[in-house]
């Protein structure tokens, strides 16, 4: 297995170890389900209040796109993915945003995200998130930087 990052528990809480992603990472995280976005409908986020969960797609609608399978709630999100993937696919190939920043990778949860100027970020957990909130602009341009050499592009 190629792990990007390792859980070292600490007393009650778990701490992210950043290892540099010097090898080339998948394109998509996908948490072993064969989904982007761990079967999470994308297009939903951008409807979603920011404290809700992310909405889990169904089977009966799903698409591929970029080599990835996505999944969707209803008709009309597979519709509007399939005209528009771009717009609706997570920033970082779903990865965590913050991480990214930091120069390695870590999983997406579908529950713990933000939509930042017409863009879905995922986030390790909600308090990577807090995190995360704290300078967006700063952590995406740092992501945007990390991000080709992460995934050895």
């Amino acid at each position: 297995m190629n792990f990007s990052r390792r859980a070292v528990l600490v007393g009650v809480s778990a701490v992210l170890v950043a290892r540099p992603a010097f090898a080339k990472e998948p394109r998509w995280y996908n948490n072993g389900s064969g989904y982007g976005a761990d079967g999470a409908d994308v297009v939903a986020y951008f409807s979603l209040d920011a404290s809700a969960k992310g909405v889990k797609g169904s089977s009966g609608h799903s698409t591929e796109w970029n080599g990835m399978r996505w999944r969707f709630a209803n008709a009309e999100n597979l519709a509007a993915f399939e005209a528009n993937p771009e717009k609706y696919a997570p920033q970082f190939g779903g990865y965590c945003a913050w991480a990214v920043s930091q120069g390695y990778t870590a999983h997406g949860d579908r529950n713990a995200w933000s939509v930042e100027n017409g863009k879905l970020y995922l986030n390790y957990n909600k308090s990577i998130r807090a995190r995360w909130l704290k300078d967006v602009p700063g952590h995406i341009a740092q992501g945007e930087a990390n991000w080709p050499r992460i995934i050895g592009a």
